[in-house]
């Protein structure tokens, strides 16, 4: 059969080809998950590397205190430009060459780290290290292309959970590191972890087969960039210059100046860097917003648990040496990864907003009982295991709240664009609490440090962001899929004409691949009866128990495609506002040769189509060989 088939149907483009779907089960996929998400905690691990030796980076420098944090910041601005652009560049060249990418250019600045001692050149090597942050949204970008839906939930839960489990492996290992050798080795082991993560993303990563229309948009890339600096660079060095000097504010203004113009630029641009009507969808704007909450949540407690652990006990903290501290707090990273299968279980059942609000409410349950345990080391690890399983059932919504609200081509920008929020929520959070535990220091022995009460208030700073992430995430909309499903599996199989309308929100998607030759499946068009094609129309494939087998959206085109788990018989039902819904029989052999199933819908209030019952559009049903027939 050829890959492309003429497209006969009235209101339809002539000669247009019919979307392609990859067999996910075709495809040697045992090995993505693992190796990708070993890609993003190797990325993270550059977000703490230097946490353990922070406070002697200016004698190892030799430069002052306010110059040193420069090496810290220089990674967090490079983060956060790269990220969106990334994304971007993945879907329109290839999400796994941009991963490549990404880690190639971390693993050089590692190298350009170990080789130096210059306050310059180590920012530079810095910048270049936190490039890779892009790595996290291409990752999830692969796993949506390359992975077959009862696989997709748990590998992105990891995937997203893994900025925050690379973060907290990485304090033990970097402490134990620093107190042992030479600081240099931090980098050449982050470099070593670079190579291998490259090595492992070219034997067992296949390359995306889907890709975005249009060219890269350098000029939103540059407004971008631009803004992401003038915003970030006050935040994270207001301490030092002051939060009411004339840097500080003038940055601020300048921020809102380039963001502004980068706005009307990116609305007038027919491929513009970030969409930003995608972006100001209810969904998409919530789910970024409480993203910047989490991030907010998720640095607090970094911040505080290893000074409160490190601290003197003679002043009221915990006397524990630096590998302790690192030991007290890697159970944050190591529940966030344990809870990835438990959010996939969750979002199957429930969706991923009632798992983003369970893990807002454990995170700010574990904020509220750490203001009473701060007096010994065991409590803080209970800490550490409370938020981190909030912290990872939230960040594992994220992505599948963002997938769920976009067009498959959109996930690296869409995706790269959440990432950048949750990094904008880091650096308020590591800016807003380093200001309350400076204002709350006492000075000691001639040396100013921290104290409980400073503690207590970044943990309520915290508590308070999760109350907000809560409040937000309450009004995202409710993605019914089992609401779906089960009407979908009634006996008559006929779908109920209210789902879908508005003010209810749209289904958990499955993405829908990309199709090509030999690899099988249902595909067709969703029409109504005019023969005009209905976009975006929610398409369900049910098999003969009654459960759902597959859930995609189609295109603008109404061409949709999905891949049936297995062969035998199957009802493919589409559902779209303002049309009543149709249901129809089909049988797929699993020959790999591709069932054509188009879907009719009707005026809304007319009968719906049913599987006993199929439309005049499908007087029978559709097999794909003569032999297959139930």
């Amino acid at each position: 059969m050829p890959e492309t088939t003429t497209d006969q149907h009235a209101g339809g483009s002539a000669g247009r080809p019919l979307p392609e779907v990859a067999g996910p089960r075709e495809r040697r996929t045992g090995a993505v998950v693992p190796v990708l998400a070993f890609a993003g905690i190797t990325v993270a691990v550059m977000q703490t590397l230097l946490v353990p030796v922070i406070k002697d980076l200016p004698a190892l420098l030799d430069t002052a205190p306010a110059d040193a944090t420069w090496v810290m910041t220089a990674t967090l601005l490079a983060g956060a430009v790269s990220t969106p652009i990334m994304g971007r560049l993945g879907d329109l060249f290839g999400k796994r060459r941009m991963l490549l990418a990404s880690l190639a250019v971390m693993v050089i600045g590692s190298i350009v780290c170990g080789f130096t001692d210059d306050l310059v050149i180590m920012i530079v090597g810095r910048a270049l290290q936190g490039f890779a942050m892009g790595a996290i949204p291409l990752g999830i970008g692969i796993m949506r292309d390359e992975l077959p839906p009862e696989r997709l939930g748990s590998a992105m839960a990891l995937m997203s959970s893994s900025i925050g489990v690379g973060g907290g492996l990485a304090l033990p290992a970097a402490a134990l590191v620093a107190q042992n050798a030479d600081w240099h080795a931090l980098f050449f082991g982050a470099a070593g972890l670079g190579a291998l993560s490259m090595l492992l993303t070219v034997a067992c990563v296949p390359e995306s087969s889907v890709r975005a229309e249009g060219t890269f948009d350098w000029l939103g890339a540059i407004g971008l960039s631009a803004g992401l600096v003038c915003l970030l660079l006050p935040i994270t060095k207001g301490s030092d210059w002051g939060w009411t000097s004339g840097t500080t504010l003038g940055l601020f203004g300048l921020a809102v100046a380039v963001l502004l113009a980068w706005g009307v630029l990116e609305l007038r641009s027919s491929a513009p860097l970030v969409d930003l009507r995608t972006t100001a969808r209810r969904e998409v704007l919530l789910t970024n917003l409480t993203s910047i909450m989490v991030g907010v949540a998720f640095y607090a407690i970094s911040l505080v648990l290893p000074q409160l652990l490190q601290l003197p006990a003679s002043v009221g903290g915990l006397g524990q040496s630096m590998v302790v501290a690192g030991l007290c707090v890697a159970p944050l990273g190591l529940t966030m990864m344990f809870t990835a299968p438990v959010y996939a279980r969750i979002s199957a059942q429930h969706g991923p907003k009632v798992s983003l609000m369970l893990g807002m409410l454990i995170i700010g349950i574990g904020y509220g009982g750490g203001l009473g345990m701060m007096g010994a080391a065991w409590q803080t690890i209970v800490v550490s295991v409370v938020v981190g399983a909030g912290i990872g059932l939230a960040y594992s919504s994220l992505p599948a709240l963002i997938i769920g609200a976009v067009d498959p081509s959109e996930t690296g920008a869409a995706n790269g664009l959440n990432t950048l929020m949750r990094s904008i929520g880091t650096s308020v959070s590591s800016a807003v609490i380093g200001m309350v535990l400076a204002h709350t220091s006492v000075r000691t022995g001639g040396v100013t440090v921290p104290t409980l009460h400073g503690f207590r208030i970044s943990f309520l700073i915290a508590a308070g962001a999760v109350a907000v992430g809560l409040l937000l995430a309450f009004f995202l909309p409710s993605r019914r899929a089992t609401v779906v499903k089960k009407s979908l599996a009634k006996k008559s199989l006929a779908v109920r004409p209210g789902e879908g309308e508005a003010g209810d929100a749209e289904p958990v998607r499955e993405p829908m691949p990309t199709l090509v030759a030999g690899s099988g499946g249902f595909r067709g068009r969703v029409l109504d009866a005019d023969g005009t094609p209905v976009a975006r129309a929610n398409v369900t494939l049910i098999d003969r128990r009654g459960k759902q087998a597959g859930l995609t959206t189609a295109d603008a085109d109404g061409r949709y495609a999905l891949l049936p788990p297995s062969s035998g018989p199957f009802v493919v039902a589409g559902s779209a506002t303002g049309h009543a819904p149709q249901a129809r029989p089909a049988v797929y052999a699993g020959d790999g040769v591709p069932v054509e199933v188009d879907l009719v819908l009707g005026p809304l209030g007319s009968p719906a189509a049913t599987a006993g019952a199929p439309s005049s559009a499908s007087a029978a049903p559709t097999v794909a060989s003569a032999d297959s027939a139930p």
